[in-house]
C-alpha cells in the first residue's frame, strides 16, 4: 500500500489527535492513521480467543500472530481504498467503514420493529 508522501503517523491509546491537529497534518500532506485502526490489535486478538474458547480451538502463538497480522493488514487495506475512492482521510475513511458493517449488520438481523411483526 502506498503512502502518497513521505509523512505518516500513527495516532497512539489514549492520545486522539484532535480535531484542529487533523486539519493541519492533512495541510501538511501528513497521512494519520487513526487509533481505530492502529490500536485494534489487542480487541482483535481478544476475539480470536472468544473464538477459540467457544470453539475448543487451540491456536500456537505463531498462529494468533499471523491471524492479526492477516486481519490488521485486511482491514488497512480495506480503509486506504476507502479514503483513495472518497478522497477523504483516514479517519473518515475507517468511520465509513465501520459504518457500513453496522449497517450491513443491522440489516441481516433485523430490527426491534422487524420483530414486532
Amino acid at each position: 500500500m502506498p503512502i502518497a508522501s513521505g509523512h505518516t503517523t500513527f495516532e497512539v491509546a489514549n492520545g486522539p489527535i484532535t480535531s484542529a491537529a487533523d486539519t493541519v497534518l492533512e495541510a501538511k500532506g501528513i497521512q494519520v492513521f487513526p487509533d481505530i485502526l492502529v490500536n485494534a490489535g489487542g480487541v482483535t486478538v481478544s476475539y480470536f480467543e472468544w473464538v477459540q474458547n467457544r470453539s475448543g480451538y487451540y491456536w500456537s502463538l505463531e498462529e494468533v500472530d499471523q491471524r492479526l497480522q492477516d486481519k490488521i493488514t485486511e482491514e488497512t487495506e480495506l480503509i486506504w481504498a476507502i479514503a483513495q475512492e472518497l478522497n477523504c482521510d483516514l479517519r473518515t475513511a475507517a468511520y465509513v467503514h465501520a459504518l457500513k458493517r453496522m449497517g450491513e449488520a443491522i440489516e441481516a438481523k433485523g430490527t426491534r420493529d422487524d420483530y414486532m411483526k
